[in-house]
C-alpha cells in the first residue's frame, strides 16, 4: 500500500527525495496510522502530523493531497485488520479528514511564512532606500515588479503613487495614480482597513496586517490580506505607506475544497457517513414536531457477487450508478442521500405531509434499481435491503440513531434480500439483553453453567418413546444455542453437546436402559461449517456411538448455501440420519426432499399451533417422498389428537414431556 501510495505521489509531488527515500518515508508514515488507528483511546494527532508531514517533505500539489486521501480512504479499509468493522471505519474516515486539516494547517504556516520572508525583504529595502535613494529604489522597484504579491505606495493622504502588475492581476485592472486606495476596498471592510491606516500612521508598530475584500473590475470581490508599514524620506520623516496585498483566495478555494473533500465519497460525490452524522444532528432539532424525520440505511443485495465475477472496477461503477438513482428518486423530497462505507448507503428523509411511507419508497428504490443498467457491457439490476428509524426523539444521539438504523438493516437482511425493517425499541431491549448474556456465555460455559438436557420424542399413535433428542441448558436463557451461534461459540459449543449426548447415548444402551434414536439440531453457522463432517466422524469415533444411531437436524432455510447442502449429503452417506427442521410444509420446502437424503422433517412450533387444514394434504405429500413427520411444540391433548389425525408422526413437546438433565430424565420415562 505504501509503494502505490509513493508511486502516486512522486508523479505529482516534487520532493528532495530519491524514489526508495520516498517509499520508506510513507512506509514509515503508514505503520504510523495503523498504529492509531488501534490505539485506545482514539487520537486524530497522529493522522494530522502525518498532513503537516507531507508538507515538510517538499512542494506538494493539490492533486498530491487527492491522490493520499484516494489511496488512504480505500486501502486502510481494505487492510484485513481492519476490513468490515463499524469501529475502525467511522475511525479511518475521521483520520482521513484529520489528514486534510493537518495539511491545510501546514500548508497555510508555509505560505504565511514565505509572504512574510517576501514582505520582511522588501520592507528591509524600502528602509535601505533611505540611506541610498537612488540604489534602493531601482532595487525596490525590482523586487516589487517580479513580486506575485500586490505592492502599492501610497501617499500619506491615501492616493496611489504606484503599483506593480501583481496588484492588477489580483483586482482585475490597473489603478490610476492619484486614485484613492479607499475606492478599491469592498464596503464590508472600509472599517477594518480605516482602522489599520491610522495604527501606520500613528507608528504603533513595525508594520499591521489585516484580510480584507477588494473590489475587481467585474464587480466581483477579492479575498486578501493587506501588510501596511510607513516608508520614511531622507530625513527620517513619514513619507508614502507601503501597502503589500497577499492573494488568499487560491488558499481559501484549497481549504474550501480539502474541507469538501473530508466530507464527502470519492467515489459517488455523496455526503460521506461523518457529514450525514453532522447533518442528522440539525434535522432532528429543526424537525417538524408532526412529522419529523426517517433515516434509512440501505444495502445493495449480493454487492460482492458482482465485484468477485466483474472485477471491482465494475462494483464502482454500479455505485455510481445507484447513487444516481437514489439522488434521482428523491429530489422532489427534502433529502441527503450519503454513502457511508462499500456498499451501503445513508438516507435522510425531513418528513412532511406529502412525503411518501416507508413502503412506497422503497418499493420505488427497488423498482428502479432493479431495471437492468449496462455498466461495462454487462447488464447488471440490484436490489437493496434496509433498516429504518421511523420518527425517532429529537433528542437522540445521532451515532445511537445510525446504530438502530444498521441493527434494524441487518434484521432485514437476515435470510431474505429486497426487504426492509422498521426499527423497534423493545427488540433492541431484548437485543441488549441477548447481546449482554452472549458476552458472558464463554464463562458460564467453562464454569459448567451451560449443561446438557435431554427431552423426549413420542409417537403420536401411540405415546411409545420413539428417541431422545439433547439440548444446551442455560438457566439464565431459554435462548442459549441462538446466543452462541450469534456470538459464533456454537461451534465448539456445538461439537461438545454432540460429543456429550452421544456419550450418554452410548452409556444408556450398554447399561440396557435406553436404546433410542439420538437426536441434535444444528444451527445456521453449524450447517455451513466446513468442518462440521469431521467434528460429527471425530465424535463417532470417540464415544463408539453407531453413525445410523444419530440424527441431526439442519435449518432448511440454511440449504440454499453450498456448504450446507455438501455437510448434509455427505454427513447422510456416513450413515448419520438427517431431518430438516423448521420445515414450512410449502412447495419450496418439499423441493428439497426430493433432492436431498432427508430421513425426516420438523414442523415448527407456529404451524403446530395454527393447525390449518390444508396440513393434512402437505403432511401427505411429505409421506409420498418416504419422509417421516415430527410436529415441534405439543403443549395439548387436543394439538395432539390433531396432529395425528392429520397424518404425523412423531411429535415433541411439553404435552409429551420437558427437558430435563440425564439422571431425571431415566426417571421421568
Amino acid at each position: 500500500m505504501s509503494r502505490k501510495w509513493s508511486y502516486l505521489l512522486s508523479s505529482v509531488v516534487v520532493v528532495a527525495l530519491s524514489r526508495d527515500e520516498l517509499d520508506a518515508e510513507l512506509g514509515a508514515l503508514l505503520d504510523d496510522l495503523c498504529a492509531a488507528l488501534h490505539a485506545e483511546p482514539f487520537d486524530l494527532a497522529p493522522f494530522e502530523e502525518v498532513g503537516e508531514r507531507l508538507v515538510a517533505l517538499g512542494y506538494v500539489t493539490e492533486p498530491g493531497l487527492k491522490r493520499t486521501v484516494d489511496v488512504l480512504g480505500k486501502g486502510l479499509l481494505g487492510l484485513e485488520e481492519f476490513r468490515g468493522r463499524e469501529q475502525h471505519a467511522v475511525r479511518v474516515v475521521g483520520g482521513i479528514g484529520a489528514v486534510a486539516c493537518g495539511y491545510t494547517a501546514a500548508r497555510t504556516r508555509s505560505i504565511l511564512d514565505q509572504q512574510d520572508s517576501m514582505q520582511r525583504a522588501l520592507l528591509k529595502a524600502a528602509h535601505d532606500a533611505q540611506r541610498d535613494l537612488r540604489q534602493s529604489e531601482a532595487k525596490f522597484e525590482g523586487i516589487a515588479s517580479s513580486s506575485t504579491n500586490g505592492v502599492l505606495i501610497v501617499g500619506l493622504d491615501g492616493r496611489l503613487a504606484w503599483g506593480n502588475e501583481s496588484i492588477a492581476e489580483i483586482i482585475g485592472r490597473s489603478p490610476e495614480p492619484g486614485t484613492r486606495l479607499m475606492e478599491l476596498i469592498a464596503p464590508s471592510s472600509i472599517v477594518v482597513f480605516r482602522e489599520m491606516m491610522e495604527r501606520v500612521l500613528a507608528e504603533r508598530g513595525e508594520f499591521e496586517r489585516e484580510p480584507v475584500q477588494l473590489v475587481r473590475g467585474d464587480g466581483e470581490l477579492a479575498r486578501v490580506t493587506l501588510t501596511a508599514s510607513l516608508i520614511r524620506d531622507e530625513q527620517g520623516k513619514p513619507s508614502h505607506v507601503l501597502v503589500m496585498a497577499d492573494d488568499d483566495t487560491e488558499l481559501a478555494l484549497l481549504q474550501g475544497e480539502l474541507r469538501r473533500q473530508s466530507l464527502h465519497d470519492v467515489l459517488t460525490g455523496l455526503p460521506n457517513r461523518q457529514f450525514f452524522t453532522t447533518h442528522l444532528e440539525t434535522a432532528l432539532r429543526r424537525a417538524d414536531p408532526e412529522f419529523g424525520v426517517t433515516v434509512l440505511q440501505l444495502d445493495l443485495d449480493a454487492f460482492g457477487l458482482v465485484c468477485n465475477t466483474l472485477g471491482a472496477k465494475v462494483g464502482e461503477h454500479l455505485l455510481q450508478h445507484v447513487a444516481r438513482r437514489l439522488q434521482a428518486l428523491l429530489f422532489r423530497e427534502k433529502a441527503m442521500v450519503a454513502r457511508f462505507d462499500g456498499d451501503e448507503f445513508g438516507i435522510l428523509l425531513e418528513n412532511t405531509a406529502t412525503t411518501p411511507d416507508i413502503a412506497t419508497i422503497m418499493s420505488a428504490i427497488n423498482a428502479d434499481l432493479g431495471e437492468p443498467t449496462y455498466v461495462d457491457d454487462h447488464g447488471l439490476a440490484v436490489s437493496v435491503s434496509a433498516g429504518v428509524v421511523h420518527q425517532p426523539s429529537p433528542d437522540v444521539d445521532p451515532v445511537e440513531l445510525l446504530r438502530m438504523a444498521d441493527l434494524a438493516l441487518r434484521q432485514a437482511k437476515r435470510d431474505r434480500r429486497g426487504q426492509w425493517e422498521v426499527f423497534h425499541t423493545d427488540e433492541d431491549s431484548a437485543g441488549r439483553r441477548d447481546a449482554a448474556l452472549a458476552v458472558v456465555m464463554p464463562g458460564a460455559w467453562e464454569q459448567g453453567d451451560i449443561g446438557v438436557v435431554y427431552q423426549p420424542v413420542r409417537e403420536l399413535a401411540t405415546g411409545a418413546l420413539a428417541g431422545v433428542e439433547a439440548l444446551l441448558h442455560w438457566d439464565l436463557s431459554d435462548r442459549c444455542a441462538a446466543l452462541a451461534d450469534a456470538s459464533g461459540l456454537i461451534l465448539p459449543m456445538g461439537e461438545w453437546l454432540i460429543r456429550i449426548s452421544a456419550g450418554q447415548a452410548q452409556w444408556w444402551r450398554q447399561r440396557g436402559e435406553l436404546d433410542q434414536q439420538f437426536g441434535v439440531r444444528l444451527t445456521h453457522h453449524q450447517s455451513t461449517d466446513a468442518d462440521l463432517v469431521s467434528r460429527v466422524a471425530n465424535v463417532l469415533e470417540e464415544t463408539g456411538m453407531p453413525a445410523g444411531g444419530l440424527t441431526l437436524s439442519m435449518p432448511v432455510g440454511v440449504l440454499g448455501v453450498a456448504d450446507a447442502a455438501d455437510n448434509l449429503g455427505t454427513l447422510a452417506d456416513r450413515g448419520v440420519r438427517i431431518a430438516l427442521d423448521d420445515f414450512g410444509l410449502g412447495p419450496r420446502d418439499l423441493a428439497w426432499l426430493s433432492r436431498l437424503p432427508v430421513a425426516s422433517v420438523l414442523v415448527p412450533t407456529d404451524l403446530v399451533r395454527r393447525q390449518d387444514p390444508r396440513s393434512a394434504l402437505l403432511v401427505q405429500a411429505v409421506h409420498d417422498l418416504g419422509v417421516t413427520v415430527c410436529v415441534d411444540g405439543v403443549e395439548t391433548a387436543e394439538q395432539a389428537k390433531w396432529w395425528e389425525q392429520a397424518g404425523a408422526d412423531l411429535a415433541i413437546g411439553a404435552h409429551f414431556g420437558s427437558p430435563h438433565d440425564a439422571g431425571e430424565f431415566l426417571r421421568r420415562l
